[in-house]
């Protein structure tokens, strides 16, 4: 491990951890060790950004220092002070005293830590009068007044809200008005975007910058996106394997890093001047093409003969054309809402829609007359492979069934040409006899991909199928998909809420916004004038990639 700089000024540091190793008692065998001889310091009014995968200790970290730790938490040693006061040597009681009033923490999901049953206003208020002693009145005139400061456009009537009836931008405004409402002395916040897309998600950043502005509050920021860190944070640490790595300020770590680890990450940070496919063959005519695809949420449908009560239609897509040329590779972007998934969903067969689809001379104007060879020959590849690998199959039964849906090969051929569908997207063959718990998530979208190719289609349709990957697996796995595209000529779409990642892989961008397709270029058109005005809202919302110093050429 690398040691640690000294990062004091003349004032203490607000957080100070040293030496601190982390194991988790396992029912059977040892413990696992999750951390390793850890330490960090934040000074005053900084903010440290935590970086690394899956599995590399950063969330435990964060339960470590809030002190929010499951039974089976072994500390083995070291030292977590707040103001130069060891937090593991405090009391229940005296940790639940901290918790909120010196240092609060905002997570990933706002929906975990919102009581579903209490309105937002009272929830706020509670915070605000058990740790600064405010009466009822005071405390929700307070509350208030926070939801404003976040830019809540009617915190009047958020506070009469239950969390269900706020949107996922607002409810985690909600959070980091309660989180900076006490004044902590410190904040933790825990991958507080990566829910969000991506206009939304650009919002709680700049609220994160001007609130943090205004109160100097001391922040330590954990994520997997070095571009984002690269944005809010002014030091860095990076951990991996439960190690704490490098450490520095963002400039030292991200533009020269020292070592591997940092490395491997910054080269996997998808930047749209690294493009990684080829030109698109040339074609007179379109692939595939849609031509006023409508689809509408909530219109009333009879069951029994009965009609369901009248519920608010929402037009999840509106009079959208635009054609798939062969073999290229078609970006769809928007955020939430926008109407990406609709369009893919009803060119999967998966959604009725009206209008008209021409796929191979033959046209389509509802999904029942969406037939057997053309589901074959337009596959879909999810976003969260575990709601579409069967748990009860194993890998080998899951990639032949397409093979004999589809009559590809003779019943005496499955094994073997389930072992190339494993070899062709990078997975070892005996992985046929696994099942999908055994895989990690890379693994599992793995095996998601070759199921789609397995059936040999001319078009398949990837639904934000990296999002939630760390950037490293992310990496492997869009070149994967372009390599697989390149080698059987099949056309991709590529739904996602990422401009840098379909910048280097996308041939062409089709952008929409409330079910509307509003602007339709060429990739490296993205930042040419006379770009719709939400497509530059988009490229602006998108964090800036860090980029390494590029290694010294020797003579």
């Amino acid at each position: 491990m690398m040691a640690a700089q000294d990062n004091n000024a003349s004032e203490g540091p607000v957080l100070d951890i040293r030496n601190y190793t982390l194991d988790y008692g396992t029912p059977h065998g040892p413990p696992v060790q999750v951390l390793r001889n850890v330490s960090l310091s934040i000074r005053p009014g900084r903010t440290m950004g935590l970086v690394g995968e899956s599995g590399s200790g950063k969330t435990s970290l964060a339960w470590a220092i809030m002190r929010y730790l499951p039974g089976n938490a072994i500390e083995r040693s070291g030292e977590i002070a707040l103001l130069g006061e060891d937090l593991r040597t405090k009391s229940l009681e005296e940790v639940q005293d901290l918790r909120g009033r010196r240092i609060s923490m905002v997570f990933q999901d706002p929906g975990t830590s919102l009581n579903p049953v209490l309105r937002l206003g009272d929830q706020v208020a509670e915070v605000l009068a058990r740790h600064r002693g405010l009466t009822p009145k005071e405390a929700r005139e307070e509350s208030e007044a926070w939801l404003a400061r976040t830019g809540i456009s009617r915190p009047a009537d958020m506070m009469h809200r239950y969390p269900h009836e706020a949107s996922g931008g607002e409810k985690q405004r909600v959070v980091i008005a309660t989180a900076f409402a006490c004044n902590p002395e410190i904040i933790v916040f825990d991958e507080p975007t990566t829910a969000l897309d991506i206009i939304t998600a650009r919002q709680i950043l700049d609220l994160f910058d001007d609130l943090h502005d205004e109160t100097g509050v001391t922040a330590l920021y954990i994520s997997h996106d070095l571009g984002l860190v690269s944005r809010v944070a002014q030091d860095v640490a990076m951990i991996d394997s439960g190690e704490i790595v490098e450490w520095g300020t963002c400039e030292e770590v991200f533009v020269r890093p020292r070592h591997d680890y940092t490395r491997q990450l910054l080269s996997a940070v998808p930047h749209p001047d690294r493009r990684i496919v080829a030109s698109a063959p040339e074609a007179e005519s379109d692939l595939l093409s849609l031509s006023g695809i409508n689809v509408r949420y909530g219109d009333k449908k009879s069951i029994l003969g009965f009609l369901e009560p009248k519920r608010e239609v929402v037009q999840g897509a509106r009079d959208v054309s635009f054609g798939v040329r062969p073999g290229e590779i078609l970006g769809i972007v928007g955020e939430s809402g926008s109407g990406k998934s609709t369009i893919a969903k009803a060119l999967a067969g998966l959604q009725d829609f009206k209008g008209t689809v021409e796929f191979d001379s033959r046209t389509f104007s509802s999904r029942r007359q969406i037939d057997r060879d053309y589901r074959r020959s337009v596959q879909i590849v999810f976003q969260h492979p575990d709601a579409s690998l069967n748990p009860r199959q194993t890998i080998g039964k899951i990639l032949s069934r397409p093979l004999k849906l589809y009559d590809q090969v003779p019943r005496s051929e499955l094994s073997q040409r389930v072992r190339k569908l494993l070899r062709s997207v990078l997975l070892p063959e005996e992985y046929a006899v696994r099942y999908p718990h055994e895989l990690s998530g890379g693994e599992k979208q793995r095996v998601a991909i070759a199921r789609a190719f397995a059936a040999e289609p001319q078009v398949v349709i990837c639904d934000e199928i990296t999002s939630s990957l760390d950037v490293s697996v992310q990496a492997a796995v869009a070149r994967l998909l372009v390599e697989l595209q390149q080698q059987t000529g099949t056309a991709c779409l590529f739904i996602t809420h990422d401009l840098n990642l379909v910048r280097q892989l996308a041939h062409r961008i089709a952008v929409m916004l409330d079910g509307d397709l509003v602007d339709l270029f060429e990739t490296p058109q993205a930042s040419a004038s006379g770009r719709h005005p939400y497509t530059k809202q988009l490229l602006d919302a998108v964090p800036v990639p860090v980029k390494a110093e590029e290694p010294a050429r020797t003579a």
